[in-house]
This record gives C-alpha cells, sequence and structure tokens, in this order.
C-alpha cells in the first residue's frame, strides 16, 4: 500500500461503492444507480435541492464590441431572464467568442466580478487558444451573504431555511446550468466541449453544476478546499466549524448540523467528484493555499479515480503513491490534478494547464 492509499484508508470516508442498503456496486449500471444516491446525498446533507429548470428561458442582447482583444473576438452583454410560475428574474451574461471560424470549446466561468477581462479571467489569452468563455458575476444571481430576499433566492427560497432548503452555492450553479441552456443554441460552439469552471467558493459551485449537469464535459475546480474538492474528513486548514460560522448560507441548514462531528456525514467530497465521472474533473490547487489543503484535494481526487478505474475501466487520476509537490501536473487520466508555486488564487498559469488537457482530449 503507497503512502496516498494510507492516508486514504486513514481518513475512514464512506465507501463510493456501496449502496444505502448495504450491497454493492459492481457494474456500470449499479454505478448509475449509485449516482443517484450520491446526489440525493449531496442535496440532502449539504448543499441543499437544486431547483428545476425554469418554465421558461430567454436570452437578449444589450450590447456588442466586435473588436475585442483587437478584433480577434466578439463581446456581447446578454440578458438572461428565466421565468418560474408567476415570478422572473434576469441576470447579465457576458460572452467572448473568437472571430475566427469553426466551432470552438468553451468555458462558462463562474466569476467573483462582470469584468471582461478579469484578474481571473485573462480573456485575450483564452481567445490566442481558440476558446470561448461565458462568463457571469455570482453576485448579479444572488449576493454572497445570508440574506435570502434578493435575486434569484427570493424566488426559490422560503421565508426560513430548513433542512435541506437550498444555499448560495446551488442557486449559483443553477445559473450555470441556464448559461448552458444557452450555450448549446449556438452554432460557433462546439457543444461536445464545454468546461464549467470557478475559483474558491465558485469552484465548489462549478463542481456542483457539473454533478448535476451532464452537459458538462470538463468540470474544473480551482483551489476550491473545504466542502469543494478536498476531503473533509481529517482536512486542515479552513474546515466546516468556520464554514458554518461564517459562511453558513452557502450550504442547507442539514450539513451545518454536523460541526464538530464530520465523521458522522453519510458522505465525503470525492462522492461530489465521482458524480461527474466518467467525464473529465481538472483540479487545481496550490503550493502555500493551506486554507484549502491540497493534500485532502488530492486524496479526494485518487479515491473519485478509482470509480474510473474499478467501474468504467478508464484512468482515473494518474499518479505514482506520493503526495504531489509544487510545479506538479498530473493529466495522465480522466481525472486531471495540478499543483503550482503560490498562493490562493486563479491564473494564467492555472488557465493554461487546464487548456493544455482539454487540448490533448480533443486531440484524442
Amino acid at each position: 500500500m503507497n503512502l496516498v492509499e494510507l492516508d486514504a484508508k486513514e481518513r475512514r470516508v464512506p465507501d463510493i461503492f456501496t449502496f444505502n442498503n448495504g450491497s454493492a456496486v459492481k457494474s456500470i449500471r449499479d454505478f448509475e444507480r449509485r449516482r443517484e444516491e450520491i446526489r440525493e446525498l449531496l442535496l440532502e446533507y449539504e448543499y441543499g435541492k437544486i431547483p428545476s429548470r425554469p418554465d421558461h428561458f430567454s436570452v437578449t442582447v444589450t450590447d456588442t464590441d466586435k473588436s475585442f482583444s483587437a478584433g480577434k473576438a466578439t463581446l456581447l452583454t446578454l440578458k438572461i431572464t428565466v421565468e418560474i410560475g408567476n415570478a422572473s428574474f434576469s441576470f447579465p451574461l457576458y460572452s467572448v467568442i473568437p472571430n475566427a471560424p469553426g466551432k470552438h470549446p468553451a468555458f462558462i466561468h463562474i466569476n467573483f466580478t462582470p469584468n471582461v477581462p478579469d484578474r481571473y479571467m485573462p480573456s485575450e489569452e483564452i481567445v490566442d487558444r481558440g476558446y470561448a468563455t461565458f462568463s457571469f458575476c455570482y453576485n448579479d444571481v444572488t449576493l454572497d451573504n445570508d440574506n435570502f430576499c434578493d435575486g434569484l433566492a427570493r424566488i426559490f427560497i422560503p421565508s426560513k431555511r430548513v433542512g435541506n432548503t437550498p444555499g448560495k452555492i446551488s442557486l449559483w450553479a443553477w445559473a450555470a446550468m441556464r448559461v448552458m441552456d444557452y450555450v448549446e443554441t449556438l452554432d460557433e460552439i462546439d457543444t461536445e466541449n464545454v468546461a464549467v469552471i470557478g475559483h474558491s467558493c465558485l469552484g465548489k459551485t462549478a463542481l456542483l453544476a457539473g454533478a448535476f449537469d451532464e452537459r458538462f464535459k470538463y468540470v474544473i475546480s480551482n483551489d476550491s478546499g473545504c466542502s469543494g474538492a478536498a476531503i473533509l474528513r481529517k482536512k486542515t486548514g479552513e474546515n466546516l466549524a468556520i464554514l458554518a460560522s461564517a459562511r453558513h448560507y452557502w450550504f442547507c441548514p442539514n450539513y451545518v448540523k454536523y460541526t464538530m462531528r464530520e465523521e458522522e456525514l453519510p458522505l465525503d467530497q470525492h462522492f461530489l467528484l465521482a458524480a461527474c465521472a466518467p467525464r473529465h474533473i481538472l483540479i487545481g490547487t496550490a503550493e502555500e493555499d493551506a486554507w484549502a489543503d491540497p493534500e485532502s484535494e488530492f486524496i479526494s481526487a485518487h479515491l473519485a479515480g478509482e470509480v474510473y478505474e474499478k467501474i468504467y475501466k478508464l484512468p482515473g487520476l494518474r499518479h505514482d503513491g506520493k503526495i504531489p509537490r509544487a510545479r506538479c501536473v498530473l493529466d495522465g487520466g480522466n481525472i486531471s490534478y495540478h499543483i503550482r508555486a503560490g498562493g490562493h488564487y486563479l491564473s494564467r498559469e492555472d488557465w493554461n494547464i487546464y487548456m493544455d488537457y482539454i487540448d490533448k482530449q480533443m486531440k484524442k
């Protein structure tokens, strides 16, 4: 048993290959049923229910810049409007599509600002690689606070949240899925190669969107840490107690009940990653991001990779049995993991590693 397997065993995480009734998962058909159990666990005990699709959906263009990035791309400002029952809600979306002919792979970027480009989104470099981006600011969907009376939250959340009532992460993930509704209508986009990406708490959001929407071929979590890519049991840095105190509204009320007793949860974060199988998962982290705990993110990717290996007979996370250190890129399987030097940030280095991986998959 190598060091990674030993670490994973010592964390005593719930078994992803065992149904809730105790029977074993042995085949792809079994895992498809187990995936539905996993999704229910994620919604019931962690993120809260993701709302249903809207009754009506429309997109309008509010501004056009065909000379964006020195004429290499067109920047559109759009308004997505959804109708749910008698209520309606709109939020802005920013589209950057290369002007070069052909169908382009694309990122749906859940971002912290509406800026294009942005400190976390080097738009011109992404265009130069032939990729489109569709970005929105999470605060334009619902504010990052414990007020559930604004934006999308006022439509979906009752006056008092209880049990598995959605947290903000579920609502931001729902918005990313609505962006995908729009993206799949565009002739200039290669809809077979669309990634959802987010950083930090929005990395958690990207993972949730990817776990529940199979249209995302690539699910990218950058420095998502606790309650994102990182195993919760024996995690260092940020933990559930800290989140329950400062960011409880990201999750459903059921989740915060497990503060200081995480080992009683019927799931851990490798369940979230495994729900994306057999699609591609890309986990990015940073050597100095102790809050996120790169080792716990790596262990989670390793455990999720067992689903690829044992059930789908596909390479999961390829590694040598050692905990990776900075400037390590493990991209030989259907789960990619990299750790770079530096701290908590979504950098050009990260974007290029993600695009390198997708380029390689498309060439296959």
